[in-house]
């Protein structure tokens, strides 16, 4: 049998059991913002998850062999690599998973991917509070797909950043869903990077960003969670925006308000660098994504410059 052969081997090279790299595996896909490869020789992932458990050279060089009669060869399979797929499997039966060939059809690569249930499972792992799930940038597989359709938006002319007011918001699983998606699309789209000063920092472990997805018509004036609608910003760009410090023009300029001079001169300062100086620098371009279907509405920045900017 088969299978009895696998577990003999197993347990000679004293491998790890499969419900612990089961776990190590929702560990490194949290670390690797909710994706990792296939698990082909060579990858790094292999060796990362063999180094967490601290693998000996005999257990990573450890192989299975298939004898076929009829063919005269054997087949020679890694006994790692074979346990690290049969806890995949497990998690993808599990619907904890996506399967590479599921991953493709939403991002061309050939990945397991966290579903929303393996991503509340890992938190779980990690004793980390349900509630912080909006700050990591995992996606999750359900995630991902609302990320596609977000990005393909058309762009028509007569553009209504608001939603129609009849409807009332209430906040179920697909609307959280929908704002992660937005966070991810905008952020990514702008390269991890604010529109306005450039800033790109994470922290230590690469999990989390600073720059944030504004809103530029605000959720509680009922704005959309549309690429339409954003923009990426630092957090102190951010804020400054959504009090009506600045807003945009017609050519993506920024637009500083008049107030600024009236500001006491220990205002807005980093010792020597004022902010709220470079914000009234004339003629200031925002940086906005490459591809044009990204960039803000004109309509949405209008509604901004028309309700939130002051003059």
């Amino acid at each position: 049998n088969a299978m009895s052969y696998e577990s003999k081997m197993l347990e000679a090279f004293n491998m790890p059991t499969r419900k612990d790299v089961e776990r190590a595996l929702l560990i490194s896909l949290f670390k690797h913002r909710g994706m990792i490869k296939e698990f082909s020789s060579g990858e790094e992932i292999v060796d990362e998850i063999a180094n967490n458990f601290g693998l000996t050279e005999a257990q990573r060089s450890a192989y299975l062999e298939t004898v076929y009669k009829k063919e005269n060869r054997t087949k020679k399979v890694s006994l790692w690599h074979r346990l690290l797929f049969r806890a995949a499997d497990s998690l993808a039966k599990e619907k904890l998973v996506s399967r590479p060939t599921q991953t493709m059809l939403l991002t061309n690569k050939r990945e397991w991917m966290l579903t929303e249930d393996g991503y509340d499972r890992v938190l779980k792992l990690l004793n980390i509070p349900l509630a912080r799930k909006e700050l990591y940038p995992i996606k999750s597989y359900e995630v991902q797909k609302i990320v596609n359709q977000i990005r393909v938006q058309p762009r028509p002319e007569d553009y209504d950043p608001q939603e129609s007011t009849g409807r009332t918001v209430t906040v179920t699983q697909e609307t959280r869903l929908r704002s992660r998606a937005f966070r991810h699309t905008i952020i990514e789209a702008y390269g991890f990077r604010c529109a306005v000063c450039g800033m790109k920092m994470c922290s230590p472990d690469a999990l989390i960003w600073e720059v944030e997805a504004a809103h530029i018509v605000p959720r509680r004036s009922k704005g959309k969670d549309e690429v339409l609608n954003g923009l990426a910003l630092c957090r102190l760009h951010h804020w400054a925006f959504d009090v009506g410090w600045f807003t945009l023009n017609e050519r993506f300029q920024v637009l500083a308000s008049q107030r600024i001079q009236d500001l006491p001169a220990d205002f807005g300062k980093f010792w020597d660098y004022n902010f709220m100086v470079q914000l009234s620098k004339r003629d200031r371009m925002v940086t906005l994504p490459k591809e044009k279907t990204l960039h803000p509405h004109p309509n949405a920045i209008k509604w901004h410059r028309e309700h939130i900017f002051t003059t």
